[in-house]
């Protein structure tokens, strides 16, 4: 029975992926960034799957005292994490960066980018002392080189987030530590919505777009934790929405009419 902690799992990707290692019998540390949060994530998924397994702890990915305490909560209910998640991130609204604020800019690198790299710092100390472990980083738009106007910052941390996960996989060769990459691909969620004005031209042009490749939350989590669970060696990447996978929807989109945005207030 694995211990997984997943940053950011009081909504969204998150909450989906705690909910799907809780049904495959895991012990899941659930953090978001207030405490009322997390309460009411770990009162609600307690009540489903039993309070001896789930735990959390509010937690800023932004700070590393914080980030520290979670791994230091997470040992001390389960006694080792087998699986850390770097899941939390943010977008900010979609405009050329020189429009943005800067206090939008540095909130975004500080939680994409220096979050990612303090949270994969903390993990892999305490995996290197216990023996063992696998840390998962999450792809997004930018990983691969892609490139859209008004995605500068945002992209920017996505693609450092890539070079990052290639120098810790060298940096863990011939140990007993992973270091894996998760890529959930386009899914329905507040993050993905909250940085277009749905009121705006832009935005019903990319919802015909999302329409044809993305996907739910409950669709898209149960296969990714089946991928993680699975995944024996360092360098593993578990993704969702593959290049084929695209061409595929893309080619029925004529005949497979879908809306994932059916049952969002203004989307």
């Amino acid at each position: 029975m694995k211990t997984v902690v997943i940053t950011g799992s009081t909504r969204g990707i998150g909450k989906g992926l705690a909910e799907n290692f809780l049904n495959k019998g895991c012990k899941v540390v659930i953090t978001g960034r207030t405490d009322t949060q997390v309460e009411q994530v770990v009162n609600e998924l307690s009540q489903r799957y039993g309070n001896d397994n789930v735990t959390g702890i509010a937690s800023d990915v932004t700070n590393a005292e914080s980030l520290q305490a979670l791994w230091d909560h997470s040992v001390s209910q389960f006694k080792q994490v087998d699986i850390w998640i770097n899941n939390a991130g943010m977008s900010i609204k979609r405009m050329p960066l020189a429009q943005q604020s800067s206090a939008d800019l540095q909130a975004i690198v500080n939680t994409n980018l220096g979050g990612v790299v303090v949270a994969s710092h903390i993990a892999l100390r305490g995996m290197t002392e216990q023996g063992h472990g696998q840390l998962w980083n999450m792809e997004g738009f930018g990983s691969n080189d892609a490139t859209q106007p008004g995605m500068a910052a945002y992209g920017a941390t996505k693609r450092a987030v890539t070079y990052l996960n290639k120098s810790l996989q060298k940096e863990v060769k011939n140990t007993q530590l992973q270091v894996n990459t998760l890529s959930p691909g386009i899914v329905v969620t507040d993050l993905l919505i909250g940085d277009y004005d749905t009121s705006s031209p832009e935005w019903t042009k990319a919802k015909k777009i999302f329409n044809i490749l993305g996907d739910k939350v409950e669709t898209v989590t149960p296969w990714l934790v089946d991928g993680i669970l699975a995944a024996n060696k360092s360098g593993s990447k578990v993704a969702w929405l593959t290049g084929g996978k695209a061409f595929k929807r893309f080619l029925t989109a004529g005949f497979n009419k879908r809306d994932l945005f059916a049952d969002i207030k203004d989307a």
